[in-house]
């Protein structure tokens, strides 16, 4: 089931918090960076996020996460996040996919992620997204960026 994450229920966050930090240490291995953002980010810092994070529950467990900022009639995604417990078992998409069709009206989706983390960057080719361009954000860290435009 996918369902907004309540801010108020601290024990939500909490789950969220501790899903981000597994899914990030992931991402920092395969990318070989470990001061990503999100992994640095005290508790504190993540309640006070504007994002809107959607949750993936498999019962009552938060397994995957999604959150997004909408700016005019751009749509980012700035985290996906999934239990390393939960891989490969289709989370990420089918937030991916939650997300697009219920943000039908939006035109524009952007998402980036690190030039070296392959599953992501496939997830997002496979669904449409085109990739925009690499971009070295500090020495020998490369993120890639990528849109997906609709078409009327």
């Amino acid at each position: 089931m996918i369902k907004k994450i309540n801010f108020l229920d601290m024990n939500l966050v909490k789950e969220l918090f501790q899903l981000q930090r597994a899914s990030y240490l992931i991402e920092a291995e395969l990318i070989n960076f470990y001061e990503i953002p999100p992994l640095k980010e005290t508790f504190e810092e993540l309640l006070e996020s504007n994002e809107t994070f959607l949750g993936y529950f498999e019962g009552e467990e938060l397994a995957g996460a999604l959150s997004y900022e909408l700016k005019g009639d751009e749509f980012t995604i700035c985290r996906m996040i999934v239990h390393p417990m939960y891989f490969r078992k289709g989370i990420a998409q089918n937030l991916l996919s939650y997300l697009e069709k219920d943000k039908k009206e939006i035109p524009i989706f952007k998402v980036s992620t690190g030039r070296d983390n392959t599953p992501a960057k496939n997830l997002y080719l496979k669904n449409g997204y085109q990739l925009v361009q690499d971009i070295e954000v500090v020495p020998g860290l490369f993120i890639s960026t990528f849109e997906k435009r609709r078409v009327d």
